[in-house]
């Protein structure tokens, strides 16, 4: 996550103070805002919420701890079963963060730097999940075997489309992320400003809202009806990190939240078919309300003090660790089942397991496979050429066989004239 300072403002948006340079004066170094260690630390939250909601939330597999959780641990489970509302926070970090780190970037760095984001853990974590899956004799046995295609065709990160099963289930918000992505990067073709930032999140909110009770397969996929209140307040709320709070963007949150809330509704129904129990709304909607008053409150400043080092490594290892945590975790917890360990010393156990994984995943696999990702990425001939290269002749075709680019310049055409002799 990178530092942003902000540039100049937009017409009518309010920027928090900063020093002014008269012309005649030699500009100074713009001061550096502090780094968001605050939203690193929420992002591990978020994944603990997830990693504690699949673990102890969920009672549709009770062969994993050989009993529902409700039951073996329910002081625990009556707070973990709303642990999915992780994912929520997620999408919501994700806006903002995303507008952040792309701002001033040419569509070709927001590519790269998606890719390089995205792709080496999650390569890494198929191949240890896959072999969890099919070789672990603690594997749950309700997960079907993988077969080499579904576990090739995970690799592209478009296994939902293509109608293959996911290595590990959590995969499946990758695809979301990926959608937004797509939706996003319009707005990094044509450019980002304060303007058309703040037209995309409109334009996506009411696309969202009519894909709701739309039959449009397409629109659907792509407006995400359920997710998208989530991302547009990340973004608005970076718009008030980077430009200052204006009532237009406090709007935008706000509409964005009542507009979520009522889409909870949804994800209610959805998750009450894995926890086997009713979910209370007024919970999920007094979670969802606080999850966007803290980020709000990150985006004002209001935790710049947190500066703590160790939220950096945080944050780096949340990713890894949701990636990680279910088929995994689900195999150590049935271990520690089989050798009698009790269930809160085995979450412990599970927990350290999974976050020492995620740090050696992210030490030695992720951060050295990004370097030459982005090495790779970053190499000239992955450009985009302004005119098609000259024709490549093989040895022993004649000359008069490559023709010269028409309206090519006399240097191109004499290259081509006299390519391969």
């Amino acid at each position: 996550m990178s530092t942003v300072v902000p540039p100049s403002p937009a017409p009518g948006v309010h920027v928090s103070a900063a020093p002014q340079h008269h012309p005649a004066q030699a500009p100074a170094a713009p001061a550096r805002r502090p780094r968001l260690r605050a939203l690193d630390g929420l992002r591990l939250i978020a994944a603990l919420m997830v990693v504690a909601f699949h673990w102890t939330g969920v009672n549709r597999y009770p062969e994993i701890w050989g009993g529902a959780p409700q039951k073996l641990m329910p002081d625990l489970h009556r707070f973990t079963a709303y642990g999915f509302l992780g994912v929520e926070l997620f999408f919501m970090i994700s806006g903002f963060v995303i507008c952040m780190s792309c701002w001033g970037r040419t569509p070709r760095q927001y590519f790269t730097s998606r890719v390089v984001r995205l792709f080496p853990a999650y390569w890494v974590a198929i191949i240890l999940s896959a072999l969890v899956v099919n070789y672990a004799a603690t594997a749950r046995p309700s997960r079907s075997h993988l077969s080499k295609s579904d576990i090739f065709t995970n690799f592209t990160m478009l296994q939902q489309p293509l109608g293959v099963s996911e290595v590990d289930p959590v995969y499946w918000t990758l695809w979301v992320e990926l959608r937004f992505y797509l939706v996003f990067a319009v707005v990094v073709a044509l450019g980002l400003t304060y303007r058309r930032v703040l037209s995309f999140c409109g334009i996506w909110m009411v696309l969202a809202v009519v894909a709701g009770q739309s039959d449009m397969a397409l629109l659907k996929m792509f407006a995400m009806p359920e997710y998208a209140p989530y991302f547009i307040a990340g973004v608005a709320m970076f718009l008030i990190y980077r430009f200052g709070v204006n009532w237009l963007l406090l709007g935008v949150v706000g509409f964005s939240w009542l507009v979520a809330q009522h889409m909870l509704l949804g994800t209610k129904g959805s998750y009450e078919y894995g926890v086997m129990h009713k979910l209370s709304w007024n919970v999920m909607a007094g979670f969802s309300l606080l999850a966007f008053g803290i980020v709000l409150a990150i985006a004002l400043g209001a935790f710049d003090r947190i500066q703590w080092k160790w939220l950096t490594v945080a944050g780096a290892l949340t990713y890894p660790v949701y990636l990680l945590h279910q088929e995994i975790g689900f195999a150590l917890i049935t271990w520690g089942r089989n050798n009698g360990v009790g269930v809160y010393p085995m979450l412990a156990l599970a927990l350290a397991a999974i976050l020492l994984l995620a740090w050696i995943v992210h030490r030695y696999a992720e951060r050295p496979l990004s370097a030459l990702l982005k090495r790779m990425l970053d190499a000239p001939g992955l450009s985009l050429p302004k005119h098609d290269p000259p024709v490549r002749r093989r040895a022993g075709d004649p000359a008069a066989a490559v023709p010269a680019p028409a309206g090519a310049p006399e240097p191109a055409r004499a290259h081509a004239e006299g390519h391969g002799r």
